[in-house]
């Protein structure tokens, strides 16, 4: 049997990797300006987070959601005080696909409504919510459990505004950081008018933070740049620093009972004892405030080279626009200088590297892409 072959892949085997470095089989050093997709959110191998794993995994416990596992309830505790919701509820998941799924049959059952709003060039897994649009008509799609999805034009206030006043609309869906679309930030004037209105037409927000999300942002959500407090936030990718695992973060307007939410695999213990880790580190190594200055002092360097259409972002999710399209670039950057980087469309090269980049990792990233613009 072959692989379903819908991923691109480098001729490269990573074997083992170390903070922001992975290594190939050669033993050839790359440093990791990706992090698989923003998952290795405290660094590869990290020996705390190693050490957790491993004697969790030789106890070889699995249950479903059936028995107690005290570490669902150490993880929802510790994610409440850092994150800054103690008093919200969690709802765990194995993806942010799942989170996702979860979140809108939430909205529905707390309203009864069947329409969701989401933005163009916005991307929430594969999903109801998941067709992104890039032209500039409003387009309405169907969904599964018989929902119907708008897609309308970020921080496009008075559009979102009319649709909202029929009070026909289960929920509004938003990235914290819009990542494949681009690395396009919601304007916080947008973000805090659109918390009122939906308040005020009993429309359920929901921040999909699964990439922007978990300190990334140099926050530890990136919506609490604006100061809102959405009704349901999903998580995933950096919550277990590669280990799959999700999440909805769910305020205490609703109620639980049993059998609303199901899942087979979420909240395993292993799971769990790879998101607690995670925090832990996390709080210990102040990496929320290392991604925050790091992120600063990256693109500051950033901005002064010319070849560089625009760079934007917040902490270390970062997306640097170029005027042509960036494959060759970021070829050469991973063949000739052994950095990974990512990219969305084809003119945006994305960097969402370990939260615990150093000044001097992010020194010598803008030294080696220095050289590869020289050569193009």
């Amino acid at each position: 049997m072959n692989l379903f072959d819908v991923y691109p892949l480098f001729n490269i085997e990573i074997e083992k990797g170390i903070g922001c470095r992975t290594y190939d089989k050669q033993g050839v050093e790359y440093l990791d300006l990706y992090g698989g997709h923003a998952v290795i959110s405290v660094g590869h191998s990290h020996p705390f987070f190693v050490q957790k794993i491993s004697n969790q995994a030789e106890k070889l416990i699995f249950y479903s959601n059936s028995v107690i596992n005290r570490f669902q309830t150490e993880l929802a505790e510790k994610l409440g005080k850092l994150s800054g919701y103690p008093d919200y509820s969690l709802f765990l998941a194995n993806s942010g696909a799942e989170a996702n799924e979860n979140a809108l049959k939430l909205a529905s059952f707390q309203n009864g409504r069947k329409k969701i709003i989401a933005f163009k060039n916005s991307f929430h897994g594969r999903t109801s919510a998941a067709v992104r649009v890039t032209d500039n008509a409003k387009i309405r799609a169907p969904i599964n459990e018989g929902f119907e999805v708008e897609f309308l034009s970020l921080n496009d206030l008075e559009a979102v505004k009319k649709s909202l006043s029929k009070k026909d609309v289960c929920a509004v869906i938003i990235e914290g950081i819009l990542g494949i679309g681009g690395i396009l930030i919601p304007e916080s004037n947008f973000l805090q008018e659109l918390e009122k209105s939906c308040r005020e037409t009993e429309t359920i927000l929901i921040l999909d933070e699964i990439q922007s999300g978990y300190g990334r942002s140099g926050k530890f959500f990136a919506h609490q740049y604006a100061g809102i407090k959405p009704d349901l936030i999903t998580v995933a990718k950096g919550m277990g620093n590669g280990y799959p695992i999700g999440g909805v973060l769910i305020s205490p307007d609703f109620k639980p009972s049993h059998g609303l939410l199901g899942t087979t695999f979420g909240g395993n213990h292993l799971a769990c004892v790879a998101g607690i880790a995670v925090l832990d580190i996390m709080k210990a190594e102040h990496l929320i405030e290392n991604a925050a200055k790091t992120g600063e002092y990256l693109m500051h360097e950033l901005k002064k080279i010319d070849k560089i259409k625009e760079v934007r972002g917040l902490g270390l999710m970062i997306g640097l626009e170029f005027s042509e399209p960036v494959k060759e670039i970021r070829n050469k950057l991973l063949f000739e200088q052994k950095v990974f980087t990512g990219a969305t469309g084809t003119h945006v090269i994305r960097l969402l590297p370990p939260l615990c980049l150093s000044n001097e990792d992010a020194k010598i990233f803008v030294q080696k892409l220095k050289a590869v613009l020289e050569t193009a």
